[in-house]
């Protein structure tokens, strides 16, 4: 039997975070290109059944990946990440929101910050997100948004492309 990996979710309402930790069955290198270019964010960055698609991806130091979520029916639900801090392999940090096709920031949906460490484990890799709310309510708003099953779903997703990827 085939041993699948699990995604450890964490709410913490004392600090409003939520913290996403996961193994993956692939090199630390290929996982943090899995999250930072946008042709492979593209393939697994959204929960079945939606898509992604990238209008701009500029992964600096302030730059920003503005893209969409597609659902099948052609819904678009577009996010902004703007990215803070870079140490390339190691970990990234960003600021999160939702947003209209231009980028502009949705005021009444919740913006979090997220750092996303990577950790090498030989063969393996390890990534861990740690994503901030401003308030309890910001944090709760999410939580019943499903986050958790989105997230789930989407990590899964990546487990798949790095498959694909092993056998290329």
């Amino acid at each position: 039997m085939e041993n699948k990996t699990k995604t450890e979710f964490i709410v913490d309402r004392e600090s409003n975070t939520l913290t996403i930790k996961r193994d993956f069955a692939a090199k630390r290198e290929l996982v943090w290109d899995c999250y930072t270019k946008s042709e492979f964010l593209e393939k697994w960055f959204a929960p079945k059944p939606l898509t992604a698609k990238t209008k701009k991806m500029d992964f600096k130091a302030g730059g920003h990946w503005l893209y969409a979520m597609i659902e099948p029916n052609g819904t678009e639900h577009w996010g902004r990440t703007d990215f803070t801090e870079i140490k390339p392999i190691d970990y990234y940090k960003s600021l999160d929101g939702f947003c209209d096709e231009n980028g502009n920031l949705n005021p009444d949906m919740p913006r979090a910050k997220w750092l996303v460490t990577f950790t090498d484990l030989n063969e393996k890799s390890n990534v861990e997100t740690v994503v901030s709310y401003n308030s309890l309510k910001e944090l709760e708003t999410v939580i019943e948004m499903r986050m958790k099953d989105g997230l789930s779903s989407t990590l899964e997703r990546l487990d798949e492309l790095l498959e694909s990827l092993a056998k290329q």
